[in-house]
């Protein structure tokens, strides 16, 4: 089936099982290997990536469901070079130890961190009065889809908290 994906800001042409997941299709099809297979069934969250700037588990997902989708991996938040702000921060903070969660980590957390400035309802308080507000039990639970082996959850979540506030104190000024 031939699907196109633009992926990374570049269209990317595919021609795959109709069967094929988006994770085997980046993977497999199109040299793209910083999305990690954990589980293969949308436990873990090693697969995490955007779609229209919403992060999905890609294992769970068929690429041909993405024709025309705009896709953002690992690959196209930074490079080693040019990090993101969530890629350096994870770096400083030590946010991984083997590092085969961190792709999906750093994916789901800038969905994350844009669904916070949309005011996306808050999942620890339950209210839906004002926005929500960034802490490091608000961050928990909405990660709570990103399983670490290694247990680097507060290094985690500081990185986050520290690219969170650097981003409302820019949006405040």
């Amino acid at each position: 089936m031939k699907t196109d994906l633009k992926i990374n800001g570049e269209l990317r042409s595919l021609d795959a099982d109709s069967r094929t997941t988006l994770l085997d299709a980046l993977r497999n099809h199109l040299g793209l290997t910083g999305s990690k297979k954990g589980c293969d069934h949308g436990q873990c969250g090693a697969c995490t990536v955007l779609v229209n700037g919403r992060r999905i588990n890609s294992c769970l997902s068929l690429a041909c469901m993405h024709d025309g989708d705009e896709i953002t991996t690992i690959e196209g938040l930074g490079t080693p070079e040019q990090m993101s702000a969530l890629q350096k921060a994870f770096v400083d903070h030590d946010g991984y130890q083997c590092g085969y969660c961190t792709p999906g980590q750093i994916c789901s957390a800038e969905g994350m961190l844009q669904e916070m400035k949309e005011g996306w309802p808050s999942h620890v308080s339950g209210t839906l009065d004002g926005p929500p507000k960034l802490t490091a039990d608000e961050i928990s639970e909405r990660m709570s889809g990103n399983l670490c082996r290694c247990a680097a959850y507060p290094n985690i979540v500081d990185a986050i908290l520290e690219v969170g506030a650097s981003e409302t104190k820019e949006a405040a000024e």
